[in-house]
Order: structure tokens, then C-alpha cells, then sequence
């Protein structure tokens, strides 16, 4: 089961010329620059903007738009959580959730949801404290936990978030981000969401869609779209890795926690807090990890991995090279940010080993 879509949609201002596929569950981080299309594709398949014939859309096997069919808005069954929280102010928490099962019932004809049950999505997105509330008391990250609710409530076929934290401060984002986790870990959905941070991305999905222009540049599992020496992310400063890992000690020497790699290797963190999931993603920049051609002796760098070089870029204009390199032991790819000048001194070719040196601090969970 997946998500099929070729989509054209043709604004004066502004082509939207999208093909790709997606999984039929999991999540999907649409990421690109402001401007690159990504708002208007999700509203595209939601049926907020019709395009042009010949364009099609399907959701785990049911045709949304093509072969003659345009089902509209209302029986597409997304859920859609904006970057507002957009709950009806004259009505409490309750009020506006008990609003969404109802739709969905009527929806599906029998009177009752058809979605996840209130009690296990309120207990999902901890909201059982706010159901008397009014939405005007309620800070940022509250409000969009109770719009994300609303949305699982509408039983939806996709859930579309179109960056769903960029009004909140930092300390809602970082309120609200194990909601989600827990969220997406049992989503039996697929989810599109749309973001310009790496953090969330890293963090949150299992595929990734690159748009710039209107077009797809790249789509795939995540870490492997990351890894590439070619794609939109790697040509900015933003570029990184995403790296695999469980917890092999919570409370290890000087306030530093331990991590796993699936080749064996041990990675030093900063003290990741009790209660943190078992397996971790560890997002890693470009530009934070640097080569050694053989063991480093006597560094204060704690992280060292062995590697092997897959691929180079071309030099960019400032001098710059990316190197994709395979963790030994593991499929996982990683890329490292250095100098032409370095890449030719070191002789760096594909299929030589390397080692790779990643300071602690540079490691973001």
C-alpha cells in the first residue's frame, strides 16, 4: 500500500510539476525552501486546489483524482493540521474534538467515528487535564496537540501537518516533539509532513521527499536520501546525516550517555534524559566531521568511526567537498564537509578506508 501521485498545477505565478510515490504508512518529511511548492502539494491532495487533467492521486489503492474521478474534499478523509492551530474558539477542548467525531461519522454513514478512539488519543497526546478548558487559556503547544487530536479524530486516510511547529517557541516544540513520537511510532497511516527544520526531519520521519522549484528532486527512505552527495540538502550548509543507534549506557562517565552503533561501535552523547526511547537517531552535520587515514592517537575527540568512502562531489566554490562514506559494518551512509585541498593531500578515492572523527557535542538527538 503506498501513496501515488503526478500532480500539475499551473498558477501564473508558480508550476507545481510533483511525481512520487510514498509508503502507505509511516511518515514522509516534505522538505524544501520557502517557495519550493510544498504547502501547495499537500493542498493539492487534499482537493484544495484542483490540477490540471491528466494529473493523478491515490491513497493506498483508492483513486482520489484521475480516470475521470475528482472525489472532493470531504470524502478524501485527510486530516489536516496547519502551522496555526485553527480550533473553534466558542467551543472547549471537548467541544472541539467531540466536533471531529461527529464529522466522521457522519462521513462514514454510521453515526459513529470510524477513527482511533477518543480515550486512546487523548491519552496519546496527553489531554485529559485540558477537556474543560477553552482553547483562548491554552498555550501554543496545547493548542496544536489538541489540533492534532482533532485530526486523528476525523479518521483520516492521510494526515497532512504542514509545518506544524514553526509558530511555537522553543520550549512548546520541544513539549510538544514526544507527543509525536509517540504519535508516529504506532501511526498506522500514512502521515505527509511538511518542514524547513533538519531537527524534525531527523528526528520524526522514515521517508523524505525533496521539492525545489515545484519538482521533485529526490524521494526515499530518509537516510539514504541524506546521504546523497547530489541532493538540495547536501549543497547548503544544512547538510547531514541521520545514524542509527540504541542506548548502551544512560548514565555513562562524566555526565556523557553511550550509544550503540548496529556495526558495534561505542558513541558518547550528552546525557540523554531518563525515559528517552530505547533506539535513537543521531543527527550528524557535514561540517562537524572530519577524516583521519589512519587510528587518531592522544585526540580529545571521543567519536571514532571506520568508514569507507563511497563517493565524492565535485568541488563547489568555495573550495568544498562532500564525502559519502559507509559506517563499516552497517548500510548506514554518513557524510563529511572538507576542504578540496584536504581531499587531494589525503589522495581520498572511493573504496578506501577511512576514519571519521565526530566531536560529542556535535551529535544532535
Amino acid at each position: 500500500m503506498s501513496i501515488h501521485a503526478r500532480v500539475c498545477l499551473n498558477r501564473s505565478e508558480f508550476l507545481l510539476q510533483a511525481q512520487f510515490s510514498a509508503p502507505g504508512q509511516g511518515v514522509t518529511a516534505v522538505f524544501g525552501r520557502s517557495g519550493s511548492g510544498k504547502s501547495t502539494l499537500l493542498r493539492t491532495l487534499a482537493g484544495l486546489e484542483t490540477p490540471t487533467p491528466g494529473s493523478e492521486i491515490s491513497v493506498n489503492g483508492v483513486t482520489w483524482f484521475g480516470q475521470g474521478i475528482n472525489l472532493p474534499v470531504h470524502q478524501r478523509r485527510v486530516g489536516y493540521v496547519f502551522q496555526e492551530p485553527t480550533l473553534f474558539p466558542h467551543l472547549s477542548v471537548r467541544g472541539n474534538l467531540d466536533y471531529a467525531r461527529d464529522r466522521s461519522g457522519r462521513r462514514s454513514g454510521t453515526g459513529q467515528g470510524r477513527g482511533n478512539g477518543f480515550d486512546e488519543v487523548i491519552a496519546l497526546l496527553g489531554l485529559e487535564a485540558f477537556l474543560q478548558r477553552q482553547p483562548g487559556t491554552l498555550s501554543g503547544g496545547e493548542k496544536q496537540r489538541v489540533a492534532i487530536a482533532r485530526a486523528l479524530l476525523s479518521a483520516p486516510a492521510l494526515l497532512l501537518m504542514d509545518e506544524p511547529l514553526a509558530a511555537l517557541d522553543l520550549h512548546s516544540k520541544e513539549e510538544i516533539l514526544p507527543f509525536l513520537d509517540r504519535l508516529f511510532a504506532g501511526a498506522g497511516m500514512p502521515v505527509l509532513y511538511v518542514s524547513h527544520s533538519p531537527d524534525e526531519v531527523a528526528r520524526l520521519a522514515d521517508h523524505l521527499l525533496l521539492l525545489e522549484g515545484g519538482s521533485v528532486l529526490a524521494h526515499g527512505p530518509l537516510a539514504e536520501v541524506l546521504g546523497r552527495v547530489d541532493s538540495p540538502i547536501a549543497r547548503t550548509d544544512q547538510a547531514f546525516s541521520v545514524v542509527h543507534c540504541e542506548i548502551a549506557e544512560l548514565e555513562g562517565p562524566c555526565h556523557l550517555s553511550v550509544l550503540r552503533t548496529a556495526a558495534g561501535d561505542n558513541v558518547y552523547v550528552p546525557r540523554i534524559a531518563a525515559g528517552q526511547r530505547q533506539a535513537i537517531r543521531l543527527r550528524i552535520n557535514a561540517r562537524d566531521v572530519s577524516l583521519c587515514s589512519q587510528r587518531p592517537v592522544g585526540s580529545s575527540i571521543l567519536n571514532v568511526l571506520q568508514a569507507e568512502i563511497v563517493q565524492l562531489s565535485e568541488p563547489d566554490h568555495k573550495g568544498q567537498q562532500l564525502v559519502q562514506l559507509r559506517l563499516k559494518g552497517s548500510a548506514e551512509l554518513l557524510l563529511a564537509r572538507i576542504s578540496e585541498y584536504s581531499c587531494q593531500q589525503m589522495a581520498l578515492v572511493p573504496g578506501i578506508n577511512i576514519y571519521c572523527q565526530i566531536k560529542s557535542v556535535a551529535l544532535l538527538c
